[in-house]
């Protein structure tokens, strides 16, 4: 029904959300890349403009996953959704290449996910 809020899990939506936010707060930051001849004011402008959108997905997912999760963790989410996002987008959008090193580093990011949501 209209008005109704959907049920879904908080970390589902949580996690969705910064999904969202990452694809737009990606095109907003590296998007302009494939426009190099694009006056830089303009490039401005229209990052501002998708990063408007960024945030209106960014703001509710951290409110929403804000006591499910600490903020270190929705930072660490935030990150990894972050590097997931740019790692498709430069290897699709940018047509840059993966190398091995770029997967080292990543898994080492990865890694210290496991080490902040690890119980210790």
């Amino acid at each position: 029904m209209p008005g109704e809020r959907m049920n879904l899990p908080i970390p589902v939506m949580t996690i969705g959300l910064l999904t969202l936010s990452n694809v737009f707060m990606t095109f907003a930051w590296y998007g302009h890349l494939r426009y190099k001849g694009m006056a830089l004011p303009i490039v401005i402008l229209t990052s501002w403009g998708i990063a408007l959108f960024e945030y209106m997905l960014q703001v509710p997912a951290n409110r929403i996953g804000h006591g499910y999760f600490s903020a270190a963790e929705l930072k660490t989410i935030q990150e990894l959704i972050s590097l997931s996002v740019f790692t498709l987008f430069s290897v699709f959008y940018l047509h840059e290449s993966l190398r091995w090193n770029h997967i080292v580093g990543f898994a080492l990011i990865v890694l210290a996910c496991w080490v902040i949501f690890k119980e210790w």
